[in-house]
């Protein structure tokens, strides 16, 4: 008997797949280009393509708040429940609220 994997991108294959469209590894220039600001909303949008950066699957589709900058990613704070989380998300993993599709 094998057992299940317990990584940390298990079951993925269809929460991360790409439209046609999409794919190529590169990632538009004007996702990327958005400065954000503190206070702004933004819908966590995981690129499968680009490791570094990336939330945990259980984030993908939340919506948090941007609370500041540590490096090149930004600090976004979100409840899981009546848990506050903060996580370190890169860019290319994050969209503006108004644009997320």
């Amino acid at each position: 008997m094998v057992k299940a994997p317990k990584g940390y991108r298990h079951r993925t294959r269809k929460l991360f797949k790409k439209d046609i469209r999409e794919r190529g590894g590169v990632p538009s220039l004007s996702l990327l280009m958005i400065k954000y600001n503190v206070g702004d909303k933004v819908m966590i949008y995981i690129n499968p393509s680009i490791h570094k950066g990336m939330p945990h699957r259980r984030f993908h589709g939340r919506t948090g708040v941007i609370v500041g900058r540590r490096g090149r990613a930004y600090i976004v704070e979100l409840y899981e429940g009546s848990v506050k989380r903060t996580l370190f998300v890169r860019p290319e993993h994050i969209r503006p609220l108004t644009v997320a599709a």
